[in-house]
């Protein structure tokens, strides 16, 4: 797990090895255990390593091929890479350190892009073929690791976070409005957009293809897709019993090949199903496991939020697998404490309230260096029925994405958007986020019938859009502390057979009786309401996992990870949260209107309305404004 960095003069003027070093030290905190550059006239790549696999000098990058054609900057991990490099050797290959990073250099010399396809893992990379003078660049299937780029000028650059970029002494900033205005309407970027102009995120699941030289002056970058969701019904009869042993094969086989390390590793523990059940595997091969919580003080938290301290239910998992567990308890006021951090190393907010997030990635780096976490277990086996359940019922494709484009409207509905965007409103009035959300199903068939597949769409939305701002959030936040986060639900073979799971195994309420309009900024317990009425979601994988972790957790409630902020904002974070966005003039009014957002903060610290996940926002984007 590392930071790559790396920069293209297209004027064919020699790179600066200072700008690079510049943009290398920028993600330092990524690699703590070792720098690289490599630079040949116009041409330079930059690495930063965390050593987790062969923590020798032969894993040193940027990584240069036997023959000196090729030059590999690389971050991830690839977790079948022992059986990649046999066949690599079967080839004629040999191999000078027993990391990845030599296998994916030799794979792509070997299999060219075609490589995409046999990597299971995480990745981003940067490839340079010194024959062709082409640069690849790639980002695995899900999205698990970031990869930015931009062009300004005649200076093209790439790096794992948009700080390198900005090291450049000539980069210009300059605030992306249309996608602050995307990031308003669902509180997360759909687009390959940033809130920097001239700064790309390359889409999971793509390579692109620079050559400098062919269409001069302008470079030629073409980008593609190597793979994409796809989450079907099976056309044949399902045998749940054949279903339920195959999920548990697959299962133990994802946990089994993402323990592969030369260092210690731990795993984040909640109350849930997710990170209990890896937890449960896990110690099978690792006894004495460390892991992980993180809980929320809550002697002024109500409702809802009285259920989000999950720390009871992880110390008697741990204390049942006889893990070395450590926990910490966040109190109104850290969020404020560790903004100006936070926001520095998330670069942009991206989904949900992602300051728990920082701390457990601190508290964990304490002690290990690798942590596995539950993320995807969700939206790969329907752990959200309340979200997409209100998809089944619609009068066509259209009024589907009409419906569901309100409801991911997460932070305020459409009329006060124009309102909040008053003094940019010429610069964003051409943006339609109607449009980027309904380009999300663009290559998707519209001719859909049966229940099942508005929630296969549903599900294929959400893990397009929903978990991929996980994954960037919990990679900057993680690699802050130069922790490696892996998530073993997102193994290959595993994703393979959550997509062609049939619904009514992971579901099992599809009647219109079932059927649940809620809204998830609402006051109110709406989970507890859904689950009395169903206790659905992730039903397959409630019953597998029930062989390892007791019955309490595989039939509990759904629960977020989420801290109490409905209360702290108009309790005891209220001065905090008038000090930043009432009574002062914070940066974020350069671009909103300060007299259409007020009144929107007040209905929440008067308690008319629950507006947490827009004050979160609010602050996080002023933070963003003041540290970019």
């Amino acid at each position: 797990m590392c930071g790559i960095t790396g920069l293209i003069n297209l004027d064919d003027s020699p790179v600066s090895p200072v700008t690079l070093q510049k943009m290398t030290n920028a993600i330092a905190h990524r690699g703590p255990d070792g720098e690289g550059h490599w630079i040949e006239g116009n041409v330079g790549l930059g690495h930063r390593r965390l050593a987790i696999i062969d923590l020798t000098p032969a894993g040193h990058q940027p990584m240069i091929s036997a023959d000196h054609r090729y030059v590999l900057s690389y971050n991830g991990e690839i977790y079948n890479f022992r059986e990649l490099r046999a066949d690599l050797e079967a080839e004629g290959y040999w191999f000078r350190s027993k990391t990845d990073s030599e296998v994916v250099l030799y794979a792509l010399a070997h299999w060219g892009t075609k490589a995409f396809d046999y990597f299971n893992g995480m990745f981003a990379l940067a490839f340079w073929d010194r024959k062709e003078k082409t640069l690849l660049l790639a980002r695995d299937r899900y999205g698990i690791k970031p990869l930015y780029y931009s062009q300004q000028g005649n200076t093209f650059a790439v790096s794992s976070e948009q700080k390198a970029i900005l090291a450049q002494p000539e980069f210009k900033r300059k605030l992306n409005k249309p996608a602050l205005l995307e990031y308003f309407t669902f509180q997360n970027i759909f687009t390959d957009q940033t809130l920097l102009e001239d700064i790309k995120l390359l889409p999971a699941g793509h390579y692109a293809t620079l050559t400098p030289y062919a269409l001069r002056p302008t470079p030629f970058l073409r980008l593609n897709s190597f793979w994409d969701y796809r989450f079907r019904e099976p056309d044949h009869p399902v045998d749940r019993r054949e279903y339920l042993e195959e999920l548990d094969r697959l299962f133990r086989q994802a946990v089994n090949r993402q323990l592969v390390s030369d260092v210690e590793l731990g795993v984040y523990l909640s109350g849930g199903i997710d990170s209990g059940s890896i937890t449960a595997l896990a110690t099978q091969s690792f006894p004495y496991l460390k892991t992980f919580t993180c809980g929320f003080d809550l002697s002024s938290a109500s409702g809802i939020e009285l259920s989000f301290d999950e720390r009871t239910k992880a110390e008697a998992m741990s204390a049942r697998f006889k893990t070395e567990h450590y926990e910490m308890v966040l109190k109104a006021g850290d969020m404020e404490r560790c903004l100006p951090k936070l926001s520095w190393h998330l670069e942009e907010p991206r989904v949900g309230q992602s300051y728990p997030n920082y701390y457990a990635a601190q508290m964990a780096s304490k002690f290990v260096k690798v942590v596995l976490s539950g993320s995807g277990g969700d939206e790969l086996f329907g752990g959200y029925p309340w979200r997409y359940y209100r998809a089944v019922i619609n009068q066509d494709f259209k009024h589907y994405i009409d419906q569901y484009y309100l409801y991911w409207q997460r932070l305020v509905d459409n009329r006060y958007l124009k309102q909040m965007f008053a003094p940019v409103w010429s610069e964003v009035q051409h943006v339609w986020t109607r449009d980027i959300f309904r380009d999300v199903f663009a290559t998707h068939d519209n001719a859909l019938e049966r229940p099942e597949d508005y929630i296969n769409h549903s599900l294929y939305f959400e893990a397009k859009t929903f978990l991929h701002g996980l994954f960037v959030v919990e990679d900057k936040l993680s690699m802050a502390h130069s922790l490696e986060t892996r998530v073993p639900f997102m193994d290959n073979d595993l994703v393979d057979f959550a997509m062609s799971c049939p619904i009514h195994l992971k579901l099992n309420h599809l009647t219109l009786d079932n059927l649940i309009r809620t809204n998830e900024n609402e006051p109110g317990d709406k989970q507890s309401q859904f689950f009395q009425k169903t206790n659905d979601g992730k039903q397959i994988l409630r019953d597998v996992m029930s062989r390892y972790i007791p019955e309490d957790i595989t039939k509990a409630e759904k629960q977020g990870f989420s801290s109490p902020d409905a209360s702290w904002f108009k309790g005891e974070s209220i001065k905090f949260v008038r000090r930043t966005l009432i009574d002062g003039h914070a940066k974020i009014y350069d671009v909103l209107d300060k007299q259409a957002v007020v009144p929107l903060i007040e209905q929440h610290l008067n308690g008319e309305q629950n507006r947490r996940l827009l004050i979160w926002s609010l602050l996080n984007i002023d933070s963003f404004l003041e540290q970019f």
